[in-house]
């Protein structure tokens, strides 16, 4: 399983012209399951994501976690994080989880995250999307866990 975290001052998905969610500072979290991925790979991933120390302390250090500064969450389902370009011009993405494994372990992860942080926000699942976001600094990690064989 993999996230490109990037922290921001704000960020918001619409969906077909509506709002999906909307959060002010914190994280968003672009999340893609890949084949063979289970929940104990989403769930170390979480914990991860939670104590990922890039909010900058007194001394402008990344010293702090989004839970350390009480920021919020956006989690936003993007299978493409699994593409490989290795074999030419169009991206393959058999790497990714299959649509209905995808939409459990994104739905999983959602979950837990909603049970662990106050304020999670997300986008819908296999929906066309559009993310606007301020990231700042900026500081955008990629995250991966591989799933314990």
């Amino acid at each position: 399983m993999q996230a490109l975290i990037q922290r921001v001052a704000q960020a918001a998905v619409t969906v077909e012209g509506r709002t999906a969610g909307r959060i002010g500072a914190g994280l968003l979290v672009l999340l893609c399951a890949e084949r063979g991925d289970d929940a104990a790979t989403a769930d170390r991933l979480l914990a991860k994501l939670l104590k990922l120390r890039i909010f900058g302390d007194e001394a402008g250090k990344m010293n702090r976690s989004v839970q350390d500064v009480g920021g919020d969450l956006m989690i936003v389902s993007q299978f493409t994080l699994a593409a490989d370009t290795s074999g030419g011009n169009r991206p393959s993405f058999t790497a990714a989880a299959p649509p209905d494994e995808g939409r459990r372990l994104y739905e999983h992860f959602v979950a837990r995250a909603r049970a662990a942080h106050p304020r999670v926000a997300t986008g819908e699942f296999g929906a066309d999307m559009q993310v606007m976001l301020v990231n700042d600094g900026p500081v955008t990690i990629p995250l991966r866990m591989v799933a314990e064989r």
